[in-house]
């Protein structure tokens, strides 16, 4: 099969047939942040035809694409990684997993060799030596779409799924959505598909996180997936109230005001986010970078220039003035709730179906907290290499995939892909996004949470459900996207907030307000799932005795 994009153009190459574009691979990959290259590039390693669909432009889209990133990139001598791994095992509430800890810095360290060795621009120390703990996401994906193409990986810009497909036993065998330019349909046949679709940000306008709706939960959810740690979506970022950018590391650095000028005690990024939540309830928050000194401001604009842009648009000086700030949230972006895994090579409970980035869950190496970066981009890089992989062998063990019956997984809401009419009709879009949107930003009910409150909220959301489960799809394409991207968001907001009423402790990034301790008793994951009826239920966390890390008693 020919290797080129596909983006506008019809989808040159591929055979038309029955009013839609169709094709085969033996691996589908929907998503092409940094998870979804590093899987076309591992699993065209392993011989597979490869086909990448993204939802924009593979390589500036998603969360990593207009940043900067940290990379949880830790030697392997002495005690270093012993000691990284201890703080990530204490942050996260003792539910992450030391093998798999171990796991993903050895692929981290070898794959960001890889990367030096492709000609990534690291800089050097005094000694020569690569640094390695940071990529420029420009730089990055640039880089790691010119690799997906070169290992012969088809790249399907503009090209959203809006549904898996499954054969008769119920394996995943492809899946089928439109271009966002012709409004055409397509559908590829595949031996195995990995979803690498970001998590669920609900249009918060966070920066590069616009297309994280939950789209891959919803379509995995479909096919009988489960998923863990959906508790642990509560992530904010912190930034200025007129910019997308919630980089916080910048932040350290300053002092936070209220609207007298009266420094708000207490109130920080890393320590005190709380405090500003709680703030911006009843009033507005200011900050000022005023701890920075030239030579700290100096780094701050080489490390982070577009950090600067919105300032420097509006004619701010963030060191000397004071500048309004807001938290958006940012759920599983910067939470570790996603897809659960079940194997070394990243599969889910789904045969046929693999998940990598941040459409899988991060509890194996995160516990119940992460932030931005770091763990998540070192998990997405390695899991993404691990499940290209995985995808391929089992895509070289399924015979004659190619001629399996098919059908549609897409069983939330109207089947939007033929547009089957429905009992009510289309679903208003715009409002059920706004609806959802109003039981999961107010930091009230989702920064530290409460069982009334979280009763209060699913009670909507599941007459929101039942609405959607009877609504059709729309005609246009653009519209039957974005009322897809509408239910997975409340079906997000659903598997969230159940998990976190079936957790009643504070752990990790999971608060409870009328359970503010953690309670030993239940050190476990959570799995959820489920469309109409939600379910949860515990899962044991995996034990190996290492360097004396016991779970607090």
């Amino acid at each position: 099969m020919p290797t080129h994009d596909e983006a506008a153009a019809g989808l040159a190459g591929i055979t038309a047939a029955d009013g839609r574009r169709h094709a085969l691979a033996d691996v589908l990959i929907i998503g092409g942040g940094p998870a979804g290259t590093w899987a076309a590039i591992s699993a065209a390693a392993r011989g597979a035809r490869v086909i990448l669909a993204d939802k924009g432009y593979c390589g500036t889209s998603g969360a990593t694409a207009p940043s900067g990133t940290g990379v949880w990139h830790v030697p392997p001598e002495g005690d270093a990684r012993e000691k990284a791994k201890a703080s990530r095992w204490d942050m996260g509430g003792h539910l992450a997993e030391h093998d798999w800890m171990d796991r993903v810095l050895a692929q981290t360290w070898a794959q960001v060799a890889q990367l030096a060795e492709w000609g990534y621009p690291f800089p050097r120390d005094e000694r020569g030596q690569f640094v390695a703990t940071s990529l420029q996401g420009p730089e990055y994906m640039r880089l790691m779409r010119k690799q997906a193409k070169a290992a012969g990986a088809r790249i399907w810009d503009h090209s959203p799924a809006l549904e898996l497909l499954v054969d008769a036993q119920g394996t995943v065998a492809g899946a089928a959505g439109v271009n966002r330019q012709t409004g055409e349909s397509w559908s590829v046949h595949a031996g195995a598909v990995v979803l690498a679709t970001g998590g669920c940000a609900f249009l918060s306008r966070a920066l590069g996180c616009n297309v994280l709706t939950g789209d891959g939960y919803l379509m995995a959810a479909e096919t009988g997936a489960a998923l863990s740690g959906m508790e642990f979506s509560n992530a904010y970022g912190l930034g200025p109230a007129f910019s997308s950018v919630t980089k916080s590391l910048f932040y350290n650095w300053a002092t936070f005001y209220d609207g007298h000028g009266q420094v708000i005690e207490g109130a920080g990024s890393s320590r005190g986010r709380g405090i500003i939540a709680k703030t911006l309830q009843t009033e507005p928050v200011y900050a000022c970078l005023d701890h920075a000194d030239p030579q700290i401001q100096a780094w701050m604009r080489r490390a982070q220039p577009n950090f600067f842009v919105s300032f420097d648009r509006q004619r701010i000086d963030p060191f000397t003035q004071h500048f309004p700030v807001t938290l958006r949230l940012e759920g599983t972006v910067r939470g570790t709730g996603g897809l659960q895994v079940v194997d070394a090579s990243c599969a889910t409970t789904v045969p046929g179906l693999y998940a990598a980035g941040d459409a899988a869950t991060r509890e194996l190496i995160c516990g119940g907290f992460t932030g931005g970066g770091s763990h998540n981009a070192a998990w997405a890089l390695s899991s993404g290499f691990w499940a290209g992989a995985g995808a391929a062998d089992f895509a070289r063990g399924t015979r004659a995939f190619a001629h399996r019956p098919r059908q549609s997984a897409g069983r939330a809401g109207a089947r939007l892909q033929d547009g089957t009419a429905g009992q009510t009709g289309a679903i208003d879009s715009a409002a059920l996004i706004a609806a959802v949107q109003a039981e999961v930003f107010p930091t009230e009910r989702n920064w530290t949470r409460q069982a009334d409150l979280l009763r209060d909220s699913l009670t909507r959301l599941d007459a929101w459900w039942q609405r959607a489960r009877a609504s059709s799809a729309p005609g246009d394409a653009a519209e039957r996207v974005r009322t897809r991207e509408a239910i997975a968001m409340l079906a997000t907001a659903r598997w969230m907030y159940r998990s976190a009423l079936a957790r009643p402790e504070t752990r990790g990034m999971a608060r409870r307000a009328d359970h503010t301790a953690i309670d030993p008793a239940q050190r476990h994951r959570l799995l959820s799932g489920g469309l109409d009826e939600v379910w949860t239920r515990p899962q044991a966390v995996a034990e190996r005795a290492h360097n004396g890390y016991q779970e607090a008693a």
